[in-house]
């Protein structure tokens, strides 16, 4: 049995130590959100975060991710939300299958840096592949979600 955290809850699964966390969270926890894309971790649809940090799911050994909280797309909510906002408004997603790594990787960047340029958004979302060539729109989004977390911070306390 190996204990992980996925969205902040405690799962014990037993599973072999070298299973990619990918496959964890989609074969045995039922979080079929991430998804698997190229398998070598180069078109960045299988991103989570791990503490914080953008990883790829599908080169991750779960045995990695102990005593660490791993966030899938399904637990990006709460305060995260702007981003998905920001998605909605621009209407981000064509057919959608990138979005959730997509997703995953600009909160990380937001999380690093609040006022991304967009320099620091390509660099950041270069390991993100979209087939349908939404990149405009998801820069645009990191840029709403920004300037919506910086308005919610500026109003706070007041």
């Amino acid at each position: 049995m190996i204990n992980i955290k996925v969205n902040d809850k405690d799962y014990s699964v037993d599973v072999s130590p070298d299973m990619p966390i990918l496959w964890v969270l989609r074969d045995v926890l039922g979080l079929t959100g991430t998804k698997f894309g190229c398998g070598l971790g180069v078109c960045g649809s299988c991103t989570v975060l791990l503490d914080g940090k953008a990883i790829r799911s599908c080169i991750t050994p779960v045995s990695l991710v102990k005593d660490q909280n791993v966030i899938s797309i399904e637990g990006v909510a709460g305060e995260h939300s702007t981003i998905q906002k920001a998605w909605e408004e621009l209407n981000v997603p064509q057919c959608g299958f990138c979005q959730p790594g997509q997703v995953v990787s600009a909160l990380a960047l937001l999380k690093e840096n609040p006022d991304p340029s967009d320099k620091d958004i390509d660099t950041a979302m270069s390991g993100n592949i979209c087939r349908c060539g939404t990149y405009v729109r998801i820069r645009k989004a990191i840029h709403l979600a920004a300037s919506m977390k910086n308005e919610l911070h500026n109003t706070k306390g007041v």
